[in-house]
């Protein structure tokens, strides 16, 4: 369907990026961690290549592997990077110690370690999703060791 007010309103605002988690008080921590987990589009994508996403390291070795054929496609390219994103992000919560995710003030959710260092990995998944760098795997191992 051709839509000219939408072709228009597209080039002037640029695809969305970014994801937000927006709360009214009080922030369930569990339910958010939930919610960002879910990563809808980047399981289907895994599924049809015959990749389990189980939330363990394994998984993102599997992901980097994949084949990008998300890469054509203009308009699920950033909702891709979106969840690449908060799937290793959720990896990292569940498996490295103290791990969590946090939400800034503008909505947007980082993973918090212990160390105090916040990791953006929705902007990571969005690189990763782009252009392959730097692999899932690698992101975890380098935010695992230190």
């Amino acid at each position: 369907m051709n839509i000219p007010f939408l072709g228009n309103w597209r080039k002037k605002r640029g695809p969305a990026f970014g994801v937000a988690v927006l709360s009214d008080g009080a922030v369930d921590a569990e339910g958010v961690a939930e919610l960002l987990a879910e990563c809808d589009l980047l399981r289907s994508q895994a599924e049809l290549a015959g990749v389990e996403l189980d939330d363990s390291v394994a998984s993102l070795e599997a992901l980097d592997q994949l084949l990008p054929r998300w890469r054509d496609d203009e308009e699920s390219l950033p909702w891709l990077g979106n969840d690449a994103g908060l799937y290793v992000g959720t990896v990292i919560v569940r498996t490295v110690p103290g791990a969590v995710w946090q939400v800034w003030p503008n909505g947007h959710p980082v993973v918090l370690l212990t160390s105090g260092r916040e990791i953006d990995v929705v902007a990571s998944g969005q690189t990763w999703a782009s252009s392959g760098e730097p692999e899932l795997s690698q992101l975890y191992a380098e935010v695992a060791e230190g």
